[in-house]
């Protein structure tokens, strides 16, 4: 009885000591949540205040009427958008909103509602005699452009779009020239927009107006932005005809950003080359290249230099093999390599099963219709060494060389490399066979022998004595 006793005083201070190590377990579970929760509240606060240096220098900007302090204001919006979330920009809202308006509830209404527990931040800028506080129209759309990035980073697309149709009502109501900059940035994101809803030619209409408005109130920083984007609303449904005459009928302000000649030089590139103006394609993509941000805008570099490979193999140019080796480039443009290989060499099999291996990834690039063109490229390559490497050959071969389907269709290509003077040769079409030219050395000719034989003569006769 006295051991059975002693086994249950034991189990009993087994059970109370691990209880005790349970309780212990669950409270150092909270607390190591609340340091995470506090860092979190931490790292909100300091975005919050830095969205309020951004706002303050806007502020500063149109009270001092200096665009350059605006100008600084949005190259932080990239840097803004990584860190924002729904709830620093609720705690923005509320602070810079009066608590009666309309265009409050209406931004409150594209964000997520609050965490319990979340505090309401108690800043407050300058009021008005009212007691209410003042909001900018410059401020408020930079706050509704804040939200818009926020929603299209979360691919919250139907909120996207209302809440872009919203600022363009705001920006389109507004006429001042402290919102140059800001309107600019409004109509990029607006299009990228519904590029991603699939409705780019929706807003056509809507873009050449605000041009035209650009153009006439001389905000050459929207000009520049919407001339870009309506370039590329005609690209993207291949409409090249209306962006050549788009490019034609307007100017392009000289006064643009680096960015923004980058991409006019792109599309300038892309239109001249689907016209078969090689050089000058040629020449826009590299200017587009060079203008590019070094540091950053890898996506446009990549794309840039895939157009421009294909247009250098276009002019009969091989590119250079370290553009292929750049730590950037070389996974994007291993498909181009492929291609660069197969026009080098003349090799169809390989042109053609690239085509097929890739064909999908040229169409998703809008390479493809370029690319096709290169067949005859590598075809005349191929003529061209085939000429070279024997003196008398017969269509069968060439066919079978070149991966063709029968011998007259050999005896065709042969003769188009013949009348485009790619090779010296003459077609035996009753025997079926090719026979190239031999070279002939000129300076083994009489011709020219002749005078040099009498100029030495001449010269030996004028120092023989007489």
């Amino acid at each position: 009885m006295e051991k059975s006793k002693k086994d249950n005083e034991a189990k009993d201070v087994e059970m109370t000591v691990g209880e005790e190590e349970a309780g212990n377990d669950k409270a150092e579970g909270g607390d190591e949540a609340k340091p995470k929760q506090q860092a979190q509240k931490d790292k909100d606060l300091l975005t919050f205040e830095d969205v309020r240096e951004q706002m303050k220098l806007i502020e500063r900007g149109v009270n001092q009427k200096e665009v350059r302090y605006i100008n600084r204001a949005l190259r932080g919006i990239q840097s803004l958008r990584k860190k924002t979330n729904d709830a620093i920009l609720r705690r923005v809202t509320v602070a810079y909103y009066p608590a009666t308006s309309p265009l409050k509830e209406q931004l409150l209404d594209y964000l997520d509602e609050p965490m319990d527990g979340e505090e309401v931040s108690q800043y407050r800028p300058r009021s008005s005699k009212t007691g209410q506080p003042v909001i900018l129209p410059e401020l408020d759309i930079f706050v509704h452009l804040l939200i818009l990035l926020r929603m299209l980073d979360q691919e919250r697309m139907e909120k996207a779009k209302k809440c872009s149709d919203a600022l363009m009502e705001k920006v389109v109501a507004e006429n001042r020239r402290t919102l140059d900059g800001l309107s600019a940035k409004c109509y990029f994101y607006h299009s990228r927009v519904y590029e991603m809803c699939g409705q780019l030619a929706g807003i056509r209409g809507f873009l050449h107006a605000r041009l035209r408005t650009a153009t006439l109130r001389h905000n050459e920083e929207a000009q520049a932005v919407l001339m870009n984007l309506l370039l590329r609303n005609y690209l993207h449904h291949n409409l090249y005809d209306q962006a050549d005459k788009l490019v034609s009928k307007s100017k392009f302000p000289e006064s643009a950003n680096n960015n923004e000649i980058a991409r006019q030089h792109y599309y300038l590139g892309r239109i001249k080359a689907i016209q078969l103006e090689y050089s000058e394609a040629y020449t826009h993509l590299v200017q587009a290249i060079r203008k590019a941000p070094a540091s950053s805008a890898v996506g446009f570099r990549q794309t840039a230099n895939k157009f421009a490979v294909v247009v250098q193999l276009l002019l009969g140019q091989i590119p250079d093999r370290s553009t292929f080796r750049d730590p950037i480039l070389r996974r994007p443009l291993a498909p181009y390599f492929k291609l660069t290989q197969a026009v080098r060499n003349g090799d169809l099999e390989l042109f053609s099963n690239t085509l097929d291996l890739y064909g999908a990834q040229f169409h998703s690039e809008r390479t493809y219709t370029l690319i096709v063109r290169l067949r005859h490229n590598v075809i005349k390559t191929g003529v061209r060494m085939i000429s070279l490497s024997y003196s008398r050959v017969s269509l069968e071969d060439i066919a079978e060389k070149l991966k063709l389907d029968s011998s007259i269709d050999a005896e065709y290509i042969v003769a188009k490399a013949i009348r485009d003077g790619v090779i010296e040769a003459t077609i035996d079409h009753e025997q079926g066979f090719m026979q190239s030219k031999e070279n002939i050395d000129i300076y083994s000719t009489k011709s020219l022998r002749r005078p040099s034989t009498n100029e030495s003569s001449s010269a030996w006769n004028s120092i023989t004595p007489q």
